[in-house]
């Protein structure tokens, strides 16, 4: 998986759909893990996806929405 500032990782699991915004990357080649910001609460976390998780770019390459709360 690689990804850019601006992407969304969504993930699947018991609980429903769960998305958050990537804000920051730990490797300049886009692979995980990454720095993320939960929509449903704004918590900032590190993460790794796992394997019911899928990568939605930006439109265009460009950051979507403001990254910081």
């Amino acid at each position: 998986m690689k990804a850019n500032v601006g992407d969304r990782l969504v993930t699947e699991g018991p609980d429903g759909q769960r998305e958050c915004l990537i804000i920051g990357l730990q490797h300049a080649d886009g692979s995980p893990p990454y720095v993320v910001r939960w929509l449903a609460d704004g918590h900032i976390a590190l993460v790794y996806p796992g394997p019911f998780t899928r990568l939605v770019h930006a439109e265009n390459g460009a950051p979507r929405g403001n990254p910081l709360p």
